[in-house]
């Protein structure tokens, strides 16, 4: 079952499952930035509100806006 970034606490890894419909142009983002179906990605940390998000992924720390990430579609890591 797919969930949402938002449904990860910190020190959790995942994997991109897919994107939300409907939100081409944050799709468009997210793809250019490395997170494509399959990447395996850690959350770093989580602003108290929620907003930034910050993820490992490909090497790098990348940080979300909670627009962006809940268009991402993750499945936890096993």
């Amino acid at each position: 079952m797919d969930e949402r970034l938002q449904d990860l606490s910190a020190g959790e890894s995942a994997e991109v499952a897919g994107y939300a419909p409907g939100e081409a142009g944050y799709r468009d983002r997210l793809l250019a930035m490395g997170l494509t179906r399959g990447t395996r990605f850690t959350v770093v940390r989580i602003a108290p509100l929620g907003d930034p998000v910050e993820i490992d992924v490909r090497g790098f720390s990348l940080s979300l806006r909670k627009a962006e990430a809940d268009v991402l579609l993750v499945r936890r890591a096993q």
